[in-house]
């Protein structure tokens, strides 16, 4: 009973946790944002959004800001890794070219 119990209890958690997830991504970006979801930097900061970016989707998974030197992660539909920004160093490019001032918001996938 107890184990059955824990078992349904697992997974009402994990169904709550799937429906934050906007699902009109590709699969392995959702598959990366659920492995992204289960341990947020900052909790209630972190996101996961869409944005276009030299004519293609990329999504950028943010830490959130509870860091100084906290940032984001951007990747393409393929899930092939464009580069960081933010951080440390403050980086602001992906290919050569200034993310901030070349790509178009489009909706946020997740948020914590």
């Amino acid at each position: 009973m107890k184990k059955t119990f824990v078992i349904l209890a697992s997974l009402a958690l994990f169904s709550i946790s799937c429906e934050k997830i906007d699902k009109d991504c590709p699969d392995c970006i959702r598959d990366k944002i659920k492995d992204f979801a289960k341990n947020p930097i900052c909790k209630n900061e972190a996101h996961v959004a869409l944005y276009i970016f030299q004519n293609q989707n990329v999504y950028v998974f943010s830490e959130g800001t509870c860091g100084a030197d906290l940032g984001a992660t951007v990747y393409n539909e393929n899930c092939d890794r464009l580069g960081y920004l933010g951080g440390f160093t403050g980086n602001l490019l992906i290919n050569g070219v200034n993310f901030h001032e070349n790509a178009v918001f489009q909706k946020h996938l997740w948020q914590d």
